[in-house]
């Protein structure tokens, strides 16, 4: 796809980058069939194909509008298109880079402005678990949009001791040990059952996809720096073999620190050492499938359904990867109908698209019933939270289902 910048772009690093994600794009529409909002929605701009066109026509100089803002809000970013584009076009690289425009000259309404400015900053505090543990505490009088945001606690299971030569750090996260905080616990007893030692590096938080998402790209890249230097100390010595991100959103973005920071010339080798090191969990354990098989304690034989998260089929490519293993160790895994389609979560989109997607849960959940599970299992925590304020059925992280059977 040809496109002409218009001086205001011609020459940035943004611009740039489109334009050569651009000239990949054929217009062949390949990517609308897979879209979830054109699923629901059926208007081509809610769709890949008529996003790009909206941002081309803003580069190329066109004034964008609120209505421009809204066909791209409502992306979700879950790169499903580029699962299916036979271009390799980057969709989700591009249409962050068309939200930054767009959202630099379009200014929002007050109290949108201000939702996403508490998302930003308070799921990224300190203070979130302080605010989650009053929200749980004092739940039936969370306003009742929040309040499905708000899980029972959960205690964790205790945190291995054991000290091993191999070593890993792990991404403990923003959210996750507020929410469910059992999953890095599991993670750590999972690795600590093969071998290896999990590390928590102080100082390290968010990854930077909030941020990202929210068009502050700025405040994406100070997390990114943030972490870097946190996790470098160890890296620099040699002393971990990975870096293990359990929730599968954060771990797209970790592996892309290395392109994101790749003109700053303090962080770029850092960054891209980063990148490398990154791993989500099923990387790490597919190899030890015969390991993990001999220590297994508890086989249930209940059926699970395996939810697939988009930021692990479609950002990571791995999504066949956990079903294969499980199967592997012989439980009994169904994968439902549309399982390339989103959930609906997509980090803070249920909050700020919250019809669009409970629509896509409640299509979810419609497939995921129909292979009469007993348990789903997922990667990410904002898909487990999301679908689990939908159904009774028992929703958790594959890494916890696979500790109780290790250690029941």
């Amino acid at each position: 796809m040809e496109t002409r910048l218009s001086p205001e772009f011609a020459g940035t690093p943004d611009g740039q980058q489109a334009q050569s994600i651009l000239r990949a794009c054929v217009h062949c529409g390949f990517c609308t069939a897979t879209c979830p909002t054109y699923q629901l929605l059926g208007d081509e701009l809610d769709g890949p194909r008529g996003r790009i066109y909206l941002i081309k026509q803003v580069l190329e100089g066109a004034a964008p509008t609120r209505s421009t803002q809204q066909h791209l809000d409502r992306c979700l970013t879950c790169r499903n298109c580029e699962t299916a584009c036979p271009s390799g076009v980057a969709y989700g690289q591009l249409v962050d880079i068309g939200r930054r425009v767009v959202d630099a000259k379009v200014q929002r309404p007050m109290a949108e402005r201000a939702k996403r400015w508490a998302l930003k900053e308070g799921l990224t505090s300190p203070l979130f678990g302080t605010a989650m543990k009053l929200g749980q505490a004092l739940k039936p009088l969370v306003p009742k949009s929040l309040r499905e945001k708000v899980p029972p606690a959960t205690p964790a299971s205790a945190w291995p001791t054991r000290e091993h030569a191999r070593k890993v750090l792990m991404l403990a996260g923003c959210v996750q040990p507020a929410m469910a905080p059992n999953i890095n616990a599991a993670t750590a007893r999972v690795l600590d059952a093969l071998g290896v030692q999990a590390l928590v590096a102080e100082g390290a938080g968010c990854c930077g996809a909030i941020r990202q998402h929210l068009s502050d790209h700025d405040g994406a890249l100070a997390d990114m720096r943030r972490n870097i230097d946190a996790w470098w100390p160890q890296v620099e010595r040699g002393m971990v073999e990975a870096i293990v991100v359990n929730a599968s959103g954060c771990g797209v973005l970790v592996k892309d620190y290395g392109r994101e920071l790749r003109h700053d010339p303090a962080y770029a080798d850092k960054a891209a050492r980063i990148s490398a090191l990154a791993r989500d969990p099923i990387e790490f354990l597919a190899a030890h499938g015969e390991h993990i098989a001999a220590k297994l304690r508890h086989k249930p034989a209940e059926n699970l359904a395996w939810h697939p998260p988009c930021t692990l089929q479609h950002g990571q490519r791995l999504g066949g990867q956990v079903e294969a293993l499980l199967r592997g160790l012989g439980f009994s895994v169904s994968l439902p109908a549309e399982s390339h389609l989103c959930c609906g979560s997509a980090g803070t989109y249920s909050v700020l698209q919250a019809d669009l997607s409970k629509q896509l849960r409640e299509r979810k959940l419609k497939h995921l019933a129909h292979v009469a599970p007993q348990r789903i299992l997922s990667a990410n925590i904002g898909c487990i939270q999301h679908l689990q304020a939908g159904t009774t059925m028992p929703v958790q992280h594959w890494l916890e289902f696979l500790d109780e059977a290790l250690r029941n």
